[in-house]
């Protein structure tokens, strides 16, 4: 009974010790989310405006730029894929790993060839860990992007479309990323960066006499879109990194909460077990004293 109870106490002070680690780290990702849900809203109005000043130049303009126009064979696709630095978030990379296997293989199967770009160490070990190969990768910054980060990846995507297939360029460019919708709620978000996707609501259009109105470009047409396009991939990116930053802290935030209260049925359950113990260990004591009593009585 000794030993057995002192292996329920040890179990009662690992799972405290473990409380007290994944309750640090709730209450970090709690005060960080704040932060990243700032970020995300400050970010939206720009890339929308980004969005809509692309949108006329696109719509109102007869110049068939290489990013706004789809080319006749689409051969090779470019899948960038976003997850974490660190784990203990629950199905974070996971599920953005399982939704950019189903999109590769969906490319796959309409005869493209898929390349990976990869952020965050979890894609990274991912595919290392299979021996699969990738066209390049970034780590460090997932839980608190930066926007260097954001326009390296954006050069290097855009560099790659604008090559020939010969020189291993892309013809399509995809974003596979986790969109913070709550903090109970982060829905995997898969984008078609290039060509150019304009989807400004899911709303159908109501009828309108509107007359739309003329646009002149000054310089020209093309100018402008050689100026806008790549700040408009630029944004998209970096609003992809800061909802999936989002999207992490309040993973990791449900994750450790459901750790820590884990950790309470544990102690509990253990503590439960421990006094039985501690019961049956006294129970004996007490028989044993009485029956020597006992034994010593009948001796006289």
């Amino acid at each position: 009974m000794g030993a057995q109870l002192r292996v329920y106490r040890q179990k009662i002070r690992s799972a405290q010790t473990t409380k007290k680690i994944t309750r640090a780290m709730e209450l970090i990702s709690a005060s960080r989310i704040q932060k990243a849900q700032q970020r995300v809203l400050a970010s939206t109005p720009y890339s929308r405006a980004i969005t809509r000043a692309v949108s006329a130049v696109a719509t109102y303009s007869n110049v068939d730029h290489p990013l706004t126009t789809e080319r006749e064979k689409l051969d090779t696709a470019a899948v960038v894929i976003f997850t974490s630095d660190r784990g203990l978030a629950g199905a974070f990379s996971s599920s953005i790993l399982k939704e950019a296997e189903s999109l590769a293989e969906l490319l796959r199967s309409e005869g493209k060839k898929v390349v990976f770009y990869l952020v965050g160490r979890k894609a990274v070990g991912y595919f290392s860990f299979r021996r699969r190969e990738s066209v390049q990768s970034w780590t460090g910054s997932t839980d608190q992007p930066v926007f260097e980060t954001a326009k390296e990846i954006a050069d290097a995507v855009v560099t790659a479309y604008n090559l020939d297939d010969e020189e291993g360029g892309v013809d399509e460019i995809h974003l596979v990323y986790n969109r913070f919708v709550s903090m109970v709620s982060q829905v995997p978000e898969v984008v078609r960066l290039l060509p150019l996707e304009i989807v400004e609501s899911d709303l159908p259009a109501e009828p309108s006499n509107e007359v739309y109105p003329l646009y002149e470009f000054e310089p020209d047409a093309e100018t402008v879109l050689d100026a806008l396009l790549p700040i408009y991939v630029e944004s998209r990116i970096f609003n992809a990194m800061l909802q999936s930053a989002a999207a992490e802290h309040a993973a990791r935030q449900k994750a450790m909460k459901s750790a820590s209260d884990n950790a309470d049925n544990l102690i509990r359950d253990y503590t439960r077990l421990a006094n039985n113990a501690r019961q049956s260990e006294i129970t004996q004591q007490i028989s044993e004293i009485v029956g020597g009593a006992d034994a010593l009585a009948s001796a006289k």
